[in-house]
């Protein structure tokens, strides 16, 4: 057998999974249009491998390595994707920007912005040079933190 026709088939297969994990909203198909990509490549690898006639069978190997960590890949993928449905209702992708950490010094919560509204009808006057000077420090943490 020639080896155009298992490299132009691992093409197609690498093609379709690029276009999937680039066009699809949804974190199950971008999962499997991922496994496509690695199925094309482990394709590839034993493919060539069978071409050079390799005596200790290197790309087949390296397709056993593959597997795993796709089998790992897909694990942990689907646990996140579960996760993320239970708590936002959705497994779209676009969707999982709204998940990015907030610092707190920078947003107050609903809750607060109603005790000041009604501490300020009372007559109370809060200091608010204190939470603008904490906020940067809270930035300089969370810079620490992700570094």
């Amino acid at each position: 057998m020639h080896l155009a026709y298992p490299a132009v088939l691992a093409v197609l297969l690498f093609c379709t999974g690029l276009y999937g994990v680039l066009a699809r909203r949804n974190a199950i198909l971008v999962l499997m249009s991922v496994e496509l990509m690695l199925n094309a490549v482990n394709l590839n690898l034993v493919a060539f491998d069978v071409w050079l006639r390799d005596a200790l069978h290197a790309g087949q190997a390296l397709t056993l390595f593959t597997i795993a960590i796709a089998a790992a890949e897909i694990g942990i993928g689907l646990a996140i994707v579960l996760a993320v449905h239970r708590n936002r209702g959705s497994s779209d992708v676009d969707r999982l920007r709204d998940t990015a950490e907030t610092d707190d010094a920078e947003t107050l919560p609903d809750d607060a912005d109603d005790a000041d509204d009604a501490d300020a009808a009372d007559g109370d006057v809060r200091d608010t040079t204190a939470d603008q000077a904490t906020a940067p420090a809270g930035k300089a943490k969370k810079a620490e933190a992700t570094a």
